[in-house]
Protein backbone atom coordinates (compact mmCIF):
# COMPACT_ATOMS: atom_id res chain seq x y z
CA UNK A 1 0.00 0.00 0.00
CA UNK A 2 1.37 3.68 -1.05
CA UNK A 3 1.34 6.18 1.76
CA UNK A 4 0.77 9.90 1.83
CA UNK A 5 2.74 12.09 4.79
CA UNK A 6 0.46 14.81 5.39
CA UNK A 7 2.07 17.61 7.84
CA UNK A 8 0.13 19.59 9.70
CA UNK A 9 -2.09 16.76 9.95
CA UNK A 10 -3.80 17.60 13.50
CA UNK A 11 -5.05 21.61 12.63
CA UNK A 12 -8.10 22.40 10.80
CA UNK A 13 -7.94 21.61 7.63
CA UNK A 14 -5.29 18.53 7.44
CA UNK A 15 -7.46 17.16 10.37
CA UNK A 16 -10.26 17.28 7.77
CA UNK A 17 -8.12 16.06 5.08
CA UNK A 18 -6.85 12.88 7.20
CA UNK A 19 -10.18 11.83 7.53
CA UNK A 20 -11.09 11.88 4.16
CA UNK A 21 -7.82 9.55 3.35
CA UNK A 22 -8.93 7.34 5.87
CA UNK A 23 -12.74 7.08 4.93
CA UNK A 24 -12.14 7.02 1.57
CA UNK A 25 -8.63 6.05 -0.37
CA UNK A 26 -6.73 2.83 0.11
CA UNK A 27 -3.21 5.36 1.45
CA UNK A 28 -1.61 4.81 4.40
CA UNK A 29 -1.37 8.11 5.74
CA UNK A 30 1.59 9.03 7.98
CA UNK A 31 0.64 12.59 9.93
CA UNK A 32 3.81 14.78 10.85
CA UNK A 33 2.36 17.65 13.08
CA UNK A 34 4.01 19.20 15.92
CA UNK A 35 0.88 20.46 17.58
CA UNK A 36 1.28 23.52 18.38
CA UNK A 37 -1.49 26.06 20.08
CA UNK A 38 -4.04 25.00 16.74
CA UNK A 39 -2.75 21.28 16.42
CA UNK A 40 -5.01 18.69 18.25
CA UNK A 41 -4.79 14.95 18.03
CA UNK A 42 -8.13 15.06 19.80
CA UNK A 43 -9.47 16.32 15.75
CA UNK A 44 -8.54 12.52 15.06
CA UNK A 45 -9.22 10.56 18.12
CA UNK A 46 -12.22 8.82 16.38
CA UNK A 47 -9.64 7.13 13.33
CA UNK A 48 -6.80 7.01 15.93
CA UNK A 49 -6.19 3.70 14.78
CA UNK A 50 -6.22 3.89 10.99
CA UNK A 51 -2.80 6.42 10.43
CA UNK A 52 1.02 6.95 11.47
CA UNK A 53 1.19 9.64 13.84
CA UNK A 54 4.37 11.32 14.11
CA UNK A 55 5.14 14.72 16.78
CA UNK A 56 7.25 16.89 14.84
CA UNK A 57 8.36 19.87 13.38
CA UNK A 58 8.98 20.23 9.34
CA UNK A 59 11.54 22.36 9.83
CA UNK A 60 13.58 19.74 11.79
CA UNK A 61 15.67 18.07 8.54
CA UNK A 62 16.99 15.18 10.23
CA UNK A 63 13.37 14.21 11.69
CA UNK A 64 11.66 15.00 8.44
CA UNK A 65 14.51 12.62 6.65
CA UNK A 66 14.17 9.83 9.22
CA UNK A 67 10.30 10.08 8.37
CA UNK A 68 10.27 9.90 4.33
CA UNK A 69 13.31 7.16 4.66
CA UNK A 70 11.27 4.74 6.78
CA UNK A 71 8.08 5.58 4.88
CA UNK A 72 8.94 6.33 1.48
CA UNK A 73 5.77 7.60 0.50
CA UNK A 74 4.03 8.20 -2.89
CA UNK A 75 3.19 12.19 -2.13
CA UNK A 76 3.34 14.63 0.59
CA UNK A 77 0.63 17.41 1.20
CA UNK A 78 1.63 19.91 3.18
CA UNK A 79 -0.36 21.62 5.37
CA UNK A 80 1.94 22.72 8.28
CA UNK A 81 1.74 26.22 8.83
CA UNK A 82 0.96 29.14 10.92
CA UNK A 83 -2.22 30.78 9.59
CA UNK A 84 -3.63 33.79 11.64
CA UNK A 85 -2.83 36.79 9.96
CA UNK A 86 -3.45 38.40 13.42
CA UNK A 87 -0.88 36.40 15.38
CA UNK A 88 1.89 37.58 12.34
CA UNK A 89 1.39 40.59 13.00
CA UNK A 90 2.15 40.56 16.88
CA UNK A 91 4.91 38.23 16.11
CA UNK A 92 6.14 37.39 12.29
CA UNK A 93 9.17 34.98 13.42
CA UNK A 94 7.08 31.63 13.77
CA UNK A 95 5.45 32.66 10.65
CA UNK A 96 9.12 32.96 9.10
CA UNK A 97 10.73 29.50 10.26
CA UNK A 98 7.98 27.53 10.12
CA UNK A 99 6.04 28.79 6.75
CA UNK A 100 9.58 29.61 4.64
CA UNK A 101 12.47 27.68 6.29
CA UNK A 102 10.00 24.69 7.18
CA UNK A 103 8.77 24.62 3.51
CA UNK A 104 12.58 24.38 2.44
CA UNK A 105 13.59 21.87 4.93
CA UNK A 106 10.85 19.70 2.68
CA UNK A 107 11.82 20.16 -0.39
CA UNK A 108 15.51 19.68 0.25
CA UNK A 109 14.36 16.86 1.85
CA UNK A 110 12.26 15.33 -1.18
CA UNK A 111 15.87 15.43 -3.84
CA UNK A 112 17.29 13.06 -1.64
CA UNK A 113 14.05 11.31 -0.85
CA UNK A 114 11.74 11.69 -3.98
CA UNK A 115 8.19 11.36 -4.60
CA UNK A 116 5.78 11.41 -6.74
CA UNK A 117 3.67 14.53 -5.98
CA UNK A 118 4.86 17.58 -3.34
CA UNK A 119 1.23 19.31 -2.85
CA UNK A 120 1.89 22.76 -1.35
CA UNK A 121 -1.53 24.17 0.25
CA UNK A 122 -1.14 27.88 0.12
CA UNK A 123 -4.16 30.72 0.08
CA UNK A 124 -5.65 33.08 -1.74
CA UNK A 125 -4.35 36.16 0.48
CA UNK A 126 -1.22 35.57 -1.58
CA UNK A 127 -2.66 37.54 -3.99
CA UNK A 128 -3.23 40.47 -1.85
CA UNK A 129 -6.20 42.77 -1.77
CA UNK A 130 -8.53 42.36 -5.11
CA UNK A 131 -11.16 45.42 -3.85
CA UNK A 132 -11.41 47.88 -7.21
CA UNK A 133 -9.77 44.52 -9.16
CA UNK A 134 -10.90 41.18 -10.64
CA UNK A 135 -10.92 38.56 -8.78
CA UNK A 136 -7.60 36.63 -8.78
CA UNK A 137 -6.60 34.01 -11.39
CA UNK A 138 -3.68 31.41 -10.78
CA UNK A 139 -1.58 33.81 -13.07
CA UNK A 140 -2.43 36.92 -11.32
CA UNK A 141 1.13 38.33 -9.55
CA UNK A 142 1.36 37.97 -5.60
CA UNK A 143 0.78 41.21 -3.95
CA UNK A 144 0.80 39.84 -0.13
CA UNK A 145 0.00 42.63 2.50
CA UNK A 146 0.35 40.55 5.36
CA UNK A 147 3.45 39.16 6.97
CA UNK A 148 1.48 35.96 7.09
CA UNK A 149 0.15 36.40 3.38
CA UNK A 150 4.31 37.16 2.61
CA UNK A 151 5.10 34.02 4.33
CA UNK A 152 2.98 31.83 2.26
CA UNK A 153 3.57 33.54 -0.91
CA UNK A 154 7.42 33.23 -0.38
CA UNK A 155 6.71 29.44 -0.14
CA UNK A 156 4.75 29.16 -3.10
CA UNK A 157 7.69 31.20 -4.72
CA UNK A 158 10.10 28.93 -3.46
CA UNK A 159 8.45 25.85 -4.49
CA UNK A 160 8.07 27.00 -8.09
CA UNK A 161 11.56 27.45 -8.39
CA UNK A 162 12.36 24.09 -7.17
CA UNK A 163 9.80 22.81 -9.67
CA UNK A 164 11.85 24.90 -12.49
CA UNK A 165 15.63 24.23 -11.00
CA UNK A 166 15.46 21.04 -9.94
CA UNK A 167 12.46 19.68 -11.42
CA UNK A 168 10.19 18.55 -8.66
CA UNK A 169 7.25 17.41 -8.82
CA UNK A 170 5.33 20.52 -7.11
CA UNK A 171 1.60 21.10 -7.37
CA UNK A 172 0.06 24.26 -5.23
CA UNK A 173 -3.87 25.00 -4.29
CA UNK A 174 -5.04 27.99 -3.35
CA UNK A 175 -7.91 28.65 -1.48
CA UNK A 176 -10.44 30.52 -0.04
CA UNK A 177 -11.16 31.24 3.61
CA UNK A 178 -11.97 27.61 5.33
CA UNK A 179 -14.64 27.17 7.60
CA UNK A 180 -16.58 24.34 9.14
CA UNK A 181 -15.70 21.71 12.45
CA UNK A 182 -12.71 21.66 14.53
CA UNK A 183 -11.29 25.07 13.66
CA UNK A 184 -9.14 26.68 16.42
CA UNK A 185 -11.31 29.79 18.07
CA UNK A 186 -9.65 32.63 17.17
CA UNK A 187 -10.98 32.75 13.26
CA UNK A 188 -13.95 34.87 12.43
CA UNK A 189 -16.89 32.22 12.55
CA UNK A 190 -15.60 30.07 15.47
CA UNK A 191 -14.86 33.05 17.64
CA UNK A 192 -18.31 34.50 17.18
CA UNK A 193 -20.25 31.57 17.52
CA UNK A 194 -18.34 30.98 20.90
CA UNK A 195 -18.34 34.34 22.26
CA UNK A 196 -22.19 34.22 21.17
CA UNK A 197 -22.93 31.03 23.12
CA UNK A 198 -21.17 32.70 26.10
CA UNK A 199 -22.83 36.09 25.89
CA UNK A 200 -19.70 37.84 25.25
CA UNK A 201 -18.75 40.54 23.12
CA UNK A 202 -18.57 39.75 19.61
CA UNK A 203 -15.77 41.90 17.68
CA UNK A 204 -16.20 43.12 14.38
CA UNK A 205 -12.44 45.18 13.00
CA UNK A 206 -13.65 48.16 11.59
CA UNK A 207 -16.67 49.10 9.45
CA UNK A 208 -17.06 45.30 8.71
CA UNK A 209 -17.21 45.66 5.16
CA UNK A 210 -14.55 43.07 4.54
CA UNK A 211 -15.22 40.70 1.86
CA UNK A 212 -14.38 36.92 1.97
CA UNK A 213 -15.19 34.11 -0.27
CA UNK A 214 -16.58 31.35 2.58
CA UNK A 215 -15.41 27.39 1.26
CA UNK A 216 -16.32 25.11 3.48
CA UNK A 217 -13.30 22.83 4.60
CA UNK A 218 -14.97 19.41 3.74
CA UNK A 219 -15.47 21.05 0.03
CA UNK A 220 -11.62 22.19 0.11
CA UNK A 221 -10.82 18.73 0.93
CA UNK A 222 -11.96 17.29 -1.76
CA UNK A 223 -10.64 19.66 -3.59
CA UNK A 224 -7.11 18.88 -3.06
CA UNK A 225 -7.78 15.72 -3.47
CA UNK A 226 -8.47 16.28 -6.34
CA UNK A 227 -5.60 18.05 -7.23
CA UNK A 228 -3.53 15.36 -5.82
CA UNK A 229 -4.73 12.40 -7.67
CA UNK A 230 -5.17 14.10 -11.00
CA UNK A 231 -3.34 17.00 -11.62
CA UNK A 232 -0.14 17.54 -13.26
CA UNK A 233 3.26 18.22 -11.33
CA UNK A 234 3.57 21.68 -12.16
CA UNK A 235 -0.24 22.73 -11.31
CA UNK A 236 -1.39 25.69 -9.29
CA UNK A 237 -5.08 25.77 -9.06
CA UNK A 238 -7.24 28.23 -6.86
CA UNK A 239 -9.73 27.10 -5.21
CA UNK A 240 -13.33 28.91 -3.95
CA UNK A 241 -16.99 28.57 -3.46
CA UNK A 242 -18.06 31.22 -5.51
CA UNK A 243 -19.46 33.60 -3.46
CA UNK A 244 -18.68 36.77 -1.08
CA UNK A 245 -20.19 37.86 2.05
CA UNK A 246 -18.83 41.12 4.05
CA UNK A 247 -17.47 39.97 7.21
CA UNK A 248 -20.49 42.25 9.04
CA UNK A 249 -23.22 40.08 7.24
CA UNK A 250 -21.36 36.47 8.48
CA UNK A 251 -21.43 37.93 11.92
CA UNK A 252 -25.26 38.99 11.73
CA UNK A 253 -26.13 35.11 10.32
CA UNK A 254 -24.27 33.75 12.82
CA UNK A 255 -25.99 35.54 15.25
CA UNK A 256 -29.53 34.60 13.91
CA UNK A 257 -28.07 30.95 13.27
CA UNK A 258 -27.23 31.06 17.63
CA UNK A 259 -30.61 32.77 18.83
CA UNK A 260 -32.13 29.96 16.56
CA UNK A 261 -30.53 26.85 18.28
CA UNK A 262 -30.89 28.38 21.68
CA UNK A 263 -33.90 29.91 21.58
CA UNK A 264 -32.74 33.37 22.08
CA UNK A 265 -34.39 36.59 20.34
CA UNK A 266 -31.97 37.26 17.48
CA UNK A 267 -31.79 41.10 17.86
CA UNK A 268 -30.42 39.96 21.73
CA UNK A 269 -27.72 37.98 20.49
CA UNK A 270 -27.10 40.73 17.68
CA UNK A 271 -26.91 43.48 20.32
CA UNK A 272 -23.43 42.14 21.47
CA UNK A 273 -21.72 42.89 18.27
CA UNK A 274 -18.88 45.68 18.56
CA UNK A 275 -16.86 47.14 16.65
CA UNK A 276 -13.17 47.52 17.08
CA UNK A 277 -10.20 48.81 15.75
CA UNK A 278 -9.19 47.55 12.37
CA UNK A 279 -6.46 44.92 12.00
CA UNK A 280 -3.44 47.12 10.41
CA UNK A 281 -3.22 46.45 7.12
CA UNK A 282 -6.23 44.79 6.72
CA UNK A 283 -7.41 43.59 3.00
CA UNK A 284 -11.04 44.85 2.16
CA UNK A 285 -11.14 42.06 -0.24
CA UNK A 286 -10.35 38.75 -1.29
CA UNK A 287 -11.33 37.11 -4.65
CA UNK A 288 -10.61 34.11 -6.39
CA UNK A 289 -11.11 32.89 -10.46
CA UNK A 290 -11.64 29.14 -9.85
CA UNK A 291 -12.58 28.09 -13.60
CA UNK A 292 -9.94 25.98 -14.04
CA UNK A 293 -10.41 23.41 -11.06
CA UNK A 294 -14.42 23.26 -11.82
CA UNK A 295 -13.60 22.42 -15.59
CA UNK A 296 -9.92 20.65 -15.98
CA UNK A 297 -11.14 18.51 -12.51
CA UNK A 298 -14.62 18.31 -12.66
CA UNK A 299 -14.70 19.15 -8.60
CA UNK A 300 -17.60 21.64 -7.54
CA UNK A 301 -18.15 23.12 -3.97
CA UNK A 302 -20.89 20.67 -2.64
CA UNK A 303 -21.84 22.84 0.53
CA UNK A 304 -23.83 26.18 0.66
CA UNK A 305 -22.35 29.09 2.90
CA UNK A 306 -25.43 29.36 4.85
CA UNK A 307 -26.35 25.72 5.18
CA UNK A 308 -22.82 25.25 6.08
CA UNK A 309 -22.75 27.73 8.76
CA UNK A 310 -25.93 26.82 10.32
CA UNK A 311 -24.09 22.66 10.49
CA UNK A 312 -21.10 24.61 11.73
CA UNK A 313 -22.89 26.28 14.64
CA UNK A 314 -24.83 22.95 15.22
CA UNK A 315 -21.36 21.47 15.78
CA UNK A 316 -19.70 24.05 17.82
CA UNK A 317 -22.72 24.10 20.32
CA UNK A 318 -22.80 20.52 20.48
CA UNK A 319 -19.36 20.54 21.52
CA UNK A 320 -19.03 22.90 24.33
CA UNK A 321 -15.66 20.95 26.20
CA UNK A 322 -14.15 20.33 23.20
CA UNK A 323 -14.24 24.66 22.85
CA UNK A 324 -13.15 24.85 26.58
CA UNK A 325 -10.14 22.93 26.47
CA UNK A 326 -9.02 24.52 23.20
CA UNK A 327 -9.51 28.22 24.34
CA UNK A 328 -7.83 27.21 28.12
CA UNK A 329 -4.58 29.43 28.76
CA UNK A 330 -2.71 30.72 26.02
CA UNK A 331 -5.56 31.84 24.11
CA UNK A 332 -6.68 34.43 26.56
CA UNK A 333 -3.58 36.27 26.36
CA UNK A 334 -3.67 35.92 22.30
CA UNK A 335 -7.41 37.34 22.81
CA UNK A 336 -6.91 40.17 25.03
CA UNK A 337 -3.45 41.47 22.86
CA UNK A 338 -5.78 41.77 19.58
CA UNK A 339 -9.50 42.42 20.90
CA UNK A 340 -9.07 44.04 24.18
CA UNK A 341 -6.41 46.33 23.73
CA UNK A 342 -5.25 48.39 20.61
CA UNK A 343 -2.42 45.26 19.27
CA UNK A 344 -0.79 45.04 22.68
CA UNK A 345 -0.92 48.56 23.75
CA UNK A 346 -2.91 50.31 26.48
CA UNK A 347 -6.50 51.76 24.92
Amino acid sequence: MESILVTGGCGFIGSHFVRLLCAEENFRVVNLDRLTYAGNLENLSDIASDFRFVRGDIADRELVDRVLEEERPWAIVNFAAESHVDRSILDASPFLRTNIGGVHVLLEAIRAVPVKRFLHVSTDEVYGDREGRDAAAEESALCPGSPYAASKASADLLCLSYRRTYDLPIIITRSSNNYGPFQFPEKLIPLCIRNAVAGLKLPVYGDGGQSRDWLHVEDNCRAILAVLKKAQPGSLYNIGAGGEWKNLDVVRTICRAVAAQTGQRPEKVESSIEFVADRPGHDRRYALKTENIRRELGWFPRTGFESGLEQTVRWYLSRPEWVARVTSGEYQKYYDSVYLRTWGKPS
